[in-house]
């Protein structure tokens, strides 16, 4: 249990790294790391690097295993399952695979053209974005386990769902007709070495810091910025526990942003720390990642609004529940 806790401050929540920047700062700087801008560069060069570290070796992994299962071997996996089990599978597997909202549709279009039913596509549609592995290694490092742990199984329940009703209500007919008319090939999967692995890995670790370093470094700056530099009575008086529309309020602001969930990781660190509630931290986050403005612009070019509607119907009702319920019982995780 010791060497867990070493290894746990160590390795995710790199308490050395902190001690560097705290030394950093003091003896380079000159500046006090209490004061609000020793402060907040020691918040933005601490989480950064943390945050970069982290996911490269993260993203090094999961793609390693990820690369055993390409999409049309995913596509096989997801065919073989029926009824609600394919919905789990399908919310299961976009866990592993770390893709954005915008990018997560393009395999929606190809797992809907393959003929998998659509309940099952958007199952993976809602988990992708929201949950994948890094994400939870990076909640534990911010947080602890027991959130982490927490913000997977209720990511996992919302897709599985959200799935699961709209397989129940029968939508296919708001799918627009091309989908259904693409033709997807059976392309036999060639094999892999070990070394074809390992450069897929670093290819997928480089792509998506391209993709995700500009967020990440916006989401800590205004992370920094929340925690040094804004009062905590002012953001109490707007998002504080007592507020009973600090979830709504936070799941509406964010549904329009786009960033990915490693960038807005460090906005909910520093509200948390300021007083707001677990839930509403949450709230903003999932909003942000599952429900991004542009994702919804895409989806719009492949469903029908009724289909869209609903979409985003179910996951902004499933996102309020969450929010008001680490909310009321956040405090057993903290």
């Amino acid at each position: 249990m010791i060497i867990f806790q070493w290894l746990n401050r160590q390795l995710l929540k790199m308490e050395w790294l902190h001690n560097l920047v705290t030394l950093l700062v003091k003896n380079v700087f000159g500046l006090d790391v209490e004061s609000r801008v020793g402060g907040s560069i020691h918040f933005f060069i601490y989480d950064v690097i943390k945050i970069f570290i982290l996911l490269s070796v993260l993203i090094f992994v999961i793609s390693y295993i990820q690369s055993f299962f390409p999409p049309e071997r995913t596509r096989k996996i997801l065919g073989r399952f029926n009824g609600i089990s394919a919905n789990i599978l399908s919310a299961l597997l976009g866990t592993v695979t770390p893709f954005c909202s915008c990018s997560s549709i393009p395999l929606f279009i190809g797992f809907t053209s393959a003929g998998l039913p659509i309940g099952v596509t958007f199952s993976f549609l809602i988990s992708s974005p929201l949950v994948d592995l890094a994400s939870v290694i990076l909640l534990a490092s911010i947080f602890n386990w027991k959130i982490a742990i927490a913000y997977v199984a209720v990511g996992i329940v919302l897709a599985v769902i959200g799935g699961t009703i709209i397989s129940k209500l029968k939508l296919e007919e708001y799918v627009e007709p091309f989908v259904f008319g693409n033709k997807v090939l059976e392309v036999e999967q060639e094999e892999l070495t070990t070394h074809d692995r390992i450069n897929f890995a670093k290819d997928q670790v480089l792509d998506i810091i391209k993709k995700v370093w500009l967020y990440v470094l916006i989401g800590v700056g205004i992370g920094a910025a929340i925690h040094n530099w804004i009062p905590e009575d002012v953001i109490s008086a707007i998002l504080g526990k007592d507020k009973w529309y600090s979830v709504l309020l936070a799941t509406f602001v964010g549904v329009p942003m786009y960033a990915d969930i490693f960038g807005t990781l460090p906005i909910a660190e520093a509200l948390v720390l300021k007083g707001v509630g677990l839930g509403t931290a949450l709230s903003f986050m999932m909003g942000v990642t599952a429900l991004s403005l542009p994702s919804i612009i895409m989806l719009n070019k492949v469903v029908k609004k009724k289909l869209l509607a609903i979409f985003v119907g179910i996951v902004t009702l499933g996102i309020i529940i969450i929010g008001y319920t680490f909310n009321a019982f956040g405090y057993l995780l903290m």
